[in-house]
């Protein structure tokens, strides 16, 4: 979720978090400020507790503001990171690491969105490997709820509260405050079914919340400007047709590092998509988005 989230945004974010975990899912967020803090916050007030997914080595922690927040996670939940210990944040373990919360996740719910947001990315992976994708509405005139309405456009569940995700999954009414004291005064139980809350919140039904492993889609990386010559270079030889990354690498003369760099700012940017066989395509090579809309790579 958004790192720069609205008080509206970091209260729907915990309690949906809170929500969840009471139910029984674990929520799984990368521990990013702003949205994805405010829903591990959530998850450790509920009974399931709460998992961080990180873009760094699980000795080190990132961003430095959450390090007593990712040591109570790590006392009362988990730490998850593919990367060796000491390995420190860098740009493209970000995007590597929402693949993976795509991939634990049961689902991903998206409470806010700009219509190029990283959690788009997110929700379109977790999609594609079967997962539900639940979007929270917002204004009409919210910038930052036009990606949620996208979703739902192409096919996600409207979700307005907690109940609307728990349904799916043939679960009951959350916990009550009571039940939950009573449950915290035992010892703490296994953790249930893994689900995420995480990611991209700023407005008036806010940020995102990825059960089952989280979305973390997290906007932690800026594009590069459109400027880029890089990224310049990858969008003219993109053209109109999908091709593999070995005839870009061929048509662009990038190096290995440059042209990674430039897909992947272009992929953030929403301008280019991954598709089935390690091929690219470019999103806006026509005027209208492509049929298949935000949650599905182009055919």
């Amino acid at each position: 979720g958004s790192r720069h989230a609205t008080p509206q945004g970091l209260a729907d974010a915990t309690r949906f978090s809170q929500a969840l975990a009471d139910a029984g899912l674990a929520v799984v967020s990368g521990l990013a400020l702003g949205i994805d803090g405010a829903a591990h916050r959530g998850g450790l007030d509920g009974r399931a507790g709460t998992i961080a997914v990180i873009a760094t080595g699980a000795d080190l922690v990132y961003p430095a503001r959450h390090r007593a927040l990712a040591h109570e996670i790590a006392a009362r939940g988990a730490i998850v990171s593919e990367w060796p210990l000491g390995t420190p944040a860098r740009a493209p373990h970000f995007p590597q690491r929402n693949r993976l919360i795509a991939a634990l996740a049961l689902g991903v719910l998206v409470v806010e969105a700009a219509p190029r947001s990283g959690s788009l990315i997110t929700a379109r992976l977790a999609n594609e490997l079967g997962r539900d994708v639940f979007a929270m509405p917002g204004s009409i005139h919210a910038p930052l709820a036009q990606g949620c309405h996208a979703l739902i456009r192409d096919g996600a569940k409207l979700t307005a509260t907690p109940l609307d995700v728990l349904e799916e999954y043939g679960l009951g009414e959350p916990a009550t405050p009571a039940a939950r004291a009573t449950t915290n005064s035992r010892s703490r139980p296994d953790k249930g079914e893994t689900a995420d809350a995480a990611e991209r919140g700023t407005g008036e039904q806010a940020g995102k919340t990825d059960f089952a492993a989280a979305a973390t889609a997290s906007a932690e990386i800026d594009a590069a400007p459109p400027g880029d010559p890089a990224e310049r270079s990858v969008l003219t030889a993109l053209g109109y047709g999908p091709v593999t990354y070995e005839w870009l690498a061929e048509h662009t003369a990038l190096s290995d590092d440059a042209l990674h760099r430039a897909l992947l700012a272009l992929e953030l940017a929403g301008r280019v998509a991954s598709m089935p066989g390690g091929r690219f395509a470019r999103l806006d090579a026509t005027p209208t988005p492509p049929a298949s809309g935000v949650l599905h790579s182009p055919a």
